[in-house]
């Protein structure tokens, strides 16, 4: 099965736009928030993804996901159909050492929240963190994207 394993940051300066690479702006919504099983439709600049993504191991750093390729026109008529709120959202792409960092910068009922996902080979992958990188939010349901769509930074 296809793992997806990675662990999540505050973010603690804007400092990180100075070494991107790339910024794309973000739409998803959540077709289901199930427990045991996520299913997300994104479109990210003109292309469109359906993502389905299990439940995560106890530390919240590894679990399945499971993505496709959708066109875009088809993406946005799903997304009518999502019971919660968008996520909107810029990304920004960072280099650090071997890793790609993406800092997550969001907008509308979650602006103001700045989080940052490293992508890992295995659990135990060392990577170098960048200076503007804060506490570790890994495993915290509050800053899942799905749980965002319902209960927005605004609202804490």
């Amino acid at each position: 099965m296809p793992q997806e394993i990675e662990r999540k940051f505050l973010v603690i300066s804007e400092a990180y736009k100075k070494d991107a690479h790339r910024k794309t702006y973000i739409t998803q919504g959540y077709l289901s928030v199930n427990p045991r099983a996520t299913v997300r439709i994104r479109i990210r600049n003109e292309q469109a993804t359906l993502t389905i993504k299990g439940k995560s191991n106890e530390e919240g750093t590894s679990r399945y996901e499971w993505e496709k390729a959708i066109n875009v026109t088809e993406a946005r008529e799903l997304l009518q159909l999502c019971s919660f709120g968008l996520i909107e959202k810029h990304r920004y792409e960072i280099s650090s050492g071997e890793h790609l960092f993406e800092v997550d910068e969001f907008l509308g009922a979650n602006e103001g929240l700045v989080i940052a996902e490293v992508e890992l080979k295995n659990e135990t992958d060392f990577f170098e963190k960048p200076a503007w990188l804060g506490g570790e939010v890994t495993g915290d349901l509050r800053f899942y994207n799905a749980t965002l769509s319902q209960h927005p930074f605004s609202q804490w």
